[in-house]
């Protein structure tokens, strides 16, 4: 308690030095907060439009639920706000899974422009900033036809608020709580005749733990020895973003944008006398930058165009001298490039219709020190859809997009939605086809490395053949002023699922093995009984069902929840086995209640998270749980002129709810919380 006292008082502290230096735009939401129920959305289609409109079910999380709930973390909205998402936290990136399937189903997207970089096919999220969040989008399902491969689970798109208003802003955002977890952000604004520049500095830090000391030593879990080896594996990361904008005039915009990022995983050092400490830390740097422009000819038609490189690498820097390495020796394990350029129009062709047409070129390079892999693929895409209105309440969406892959030639990606909207009803049927070329790794990956003693080896697979789905969705829903009700039904067939199987070793494959991999020793080779190889499984199929509630039952109290059932399975050599880490049953719960009085407001936040267990091929299944949290927010705008104060003070995990089972190598978890955690913030604003 003293520690949260102290982190407090250095946060009052760092706003009082800040008031004396600078002045920003007062966020006006805080005191005049209204309840939207209709969003602008720009993913389902391409283009800005109402939520209720878009042909595709979309759902949005906006930057207000966001701050309620004082969260600051990629990861915690998702798995808090959306129960169809779930997240499994690691040194090597959080393995995400979304309606069952993993990150590499998933396109996530920085103001439309894809994210690149990943460990193991999960991208690094801590390079995702909140701070500047407007909004969230979560678009189900398969989008290939607009994102191109990768789309086959579902695109989430993080829309960025930079304000054209006001000659200088500055936020200043801190939050703490326990086990050393800090999250710091600055945003730092100017706009001046047209010209705007938008700088941030995000500092995040969290420590390792692990709630049960003991880990069974044998498969039969009778005997036990105690461990340091982390169930969450801390971190240090920064990050630091620029955009520049000008705007010419009405009709044409510019825009750079530039953001380096830095991560230094913070696990148990190796000692003698126990398991589970780590001679190295894993290091990870990216840089991202881009530039664009856009220019409306009208209201109804525009072109843009917009280049982004993002490049991103990772490896060893050893915090322990080894017999191999000196203290502070850095050796690098995988670089990866994405060069990408798109050119878009938005057209008003035909009275009541809106045309998207463009054109993509991306080239991706893949680098890694293990078997010296220095490979490229190139993609080359032109797309189009249009959206016309058949009578006053129905409306046709039909797309085509023509995809050429440097090693696995054409591919045509339909789509066709039909929305239908009598009054304050909304009906959708939607179709979707999607594909997914493999990814570097899985075609050229060579790979090993010892954990805890044991080799551990992974091979691409050149002959791999692209996967490809069928998506199709039924949704009904009701928006009504005060209240909104939806459900959503889906299939999700996809074909040639690529997946990471073990091959037994027998003495003619530990030979191979051992002369791929020289480093390996012959105590490792003799223990070693599979590696793992990339391949084409027969099926994979997720079917569900997605449900949502939103009610206003007073002006100041919003009431909130989410259902999501999925069942997602694959058949390999005619056997169906569940997805590893999905989720059959999930629901979301948020009550909110916002009150103004005179220079104040009171914000409170309950919310809750509870799911069934979660399912592996290979492990015991990881029991289900539930997860409760409350979030106190006290704006004060009239203290302090031209200053904005927003103290937080809340609890995560409430009720205290742990997973204490002793570790095992037939273990897995599925609830990665420390227990219950006092959380403190202090959120600074200056005009």
């Amino acid at each position: 308690m003293n520690r949260h006292l102290l982190c407090c008082a250095l946060m009052l502290l760092g706003a009082a030095n800040a008031t004396a230096q600078v002045h920003i735009k007062k966020d006006t939401t805080a005191t005049e907060k209204q309840f939207l129920i209709d969003p602008i959305v720009v993913t389902a289609a391409g283009h800005h439009e109402r939520q209720s409109t878009a042909a595709t079910p979309i759902r949005v999380i906006t930057a207000d639920e966001i701050a309620q709930q004082g969260l600051t973390t990629f990861e915690d909205v998702m798995t808090r706000m959306m129960p169809q998402f779930s997240m499994a936290p690691n040194s090597m990136g959080s393995q995400i899974r979304l309606n069952g399937l993993s990150n590499k189903y998933l396109v996530i997207l920085i103001n439309g422009r894809r994210l690149n970089g990943d460990i193991s096919n999960n991208n690094e999220i801590t390079r995702l900033n909140l701070s500047r969040v407007k909004r969230i989008e979560i678009l189900d399902g398969a989008a290939s036809t607009l994102y191109g491969s990768d789309a086959i689970g579902g695109v989430i798109n993080l829309i960025m608020d930079y304000p054209a208003d006001g000659n200088l802003a500055l936020e200043n955002d801190l939050r703490v709580s326990g086990e050393g977890k800090l999250t710091e952000t600055v945003n730092i604004d100017i706009n001046e005749g047209g010209f705007g520049s938008y700088t941030t500095l995000t500092w995040d830090k969290a420590g390792s733990y692990r709630i049960n000391p003991l880990e069974y030593t044998d498969d039969e879990e009778t005997q036990t020895q105690e461990t340091i080896a982390p169930l969450y594996s801390g971190y240090k990361s920064r990050l630091f973003t620029e955009r520049l904008a000008y705007k010419v005039n009405d009709k044409l915009a510019f825009n750079a944008n530039l953001e380096t990022s830095y991560k230094l995983t913070d696990r148990p050092d190796t000692r003698e006398d126990i398991t589970g400490g780590t001679s190295y830390e894993m290091q990870y740097k990216g840089v991202r930058y881009g530039f664009g422009g856009i220019y409306k000819f009208d209201r109804r038609n525009s072109i843009q165009a917009d280049f982004t490189a993002d490049d991103f690498k990772y490896g060893k820097k050893y915090d322990v001298a080894t017999s191999s390495y000196p203290y502070g020796y850095y050796s690098q394990s995988k670089e990866q490039h994405a060069y990408d350029t798109e050119v878009k129009a938005i057209l008003g062709l035909l009275q009541k219709g809106t045309t998207v047409v463009g054109g993509q070129w991306r080239n991706e390079f893949l680098n890694t020190s293990t078997g010296n892999i220095d490979a490229h693929a190139y993609t080359l895409a032109a797309y189009l859809q249009h959206e016309q209105q058949l009578l006053p309440n129905l409306e046709l969406t039909l797309g085509l997009r023509y995809t050429n892959h440097e090693y696995f030639g054409d591919h045509l990606s339909p789509k066709a939605a039909l929305h239908f909207s009598p009054g304050r009803f909304h009906f959708r049927a939607s179709y979707a086809n999607a594909f997914r070329s493999p990814g570097m790794d899985e075609l050229f990956y060579h790979y090993f490395s010892v954990n805890r003693g044991k080799a551990q080896i992974s091979f691409g697979n050149e002959d791999l053949s692209p996967e490809k789905s069928n998506y199709f969705s039924l949704n009904a829903e009701y928006v009504a002023p005060r209240w909104s009700v939806g459900v959503t039904g889906y299939l999700n067939f996809i074909d040639n699922m690529i997946e990471k199987l073990s091959v037994a070793v027998d003495d003619d494959t530990r030979a191979m093995l051992q002369a791929e991999f020289p480093d390996m020793t012959a105590d490792q080779a003799a223990a070693l009984t599979q590696y793992s190889l990339y391949q084409n499984a027969d099926k994979g199929e997720v079917k569900g069902l997605q449900a949502y509630l939103s009610v206003k039952p007073l002006s100041d109290l919003t009431l909130r929840i989410n259902y999501a059932y999925t069942y997602a399975r694959t058949r390999s050599d005619g056997i169906w086995t569940l997805c590893d880490r999905s989720i059959k049953n999930t629901v979301t719960l948020a009550a909110d209640y916002q009150h103004a009085w005179r220079g104040y407001q009171l914000g409170i936040n309950v919310s809750g998270r509870l799911q069934g267990k979660t399912y592996y091929s290979s492990y015991e299944n990881a029991p289900g749980h539930g997860i409760w949290n409350i979030n106190t927010t006290h704006t004060i705008d009239r203290l302090i002129p031209h200053v904005v104060l927003v103290p937080s003070i809340g609890v995560d995990n409430l009720f205290d709810k742990v997973d204490n089972r002793i570790d095992s190598d037939l273990r897995k978890y599925a609830l990665y919380s420390p227990g219950r955690l006092l959380t403190v913030g202090l959120k600074v604003r200056f005009e």
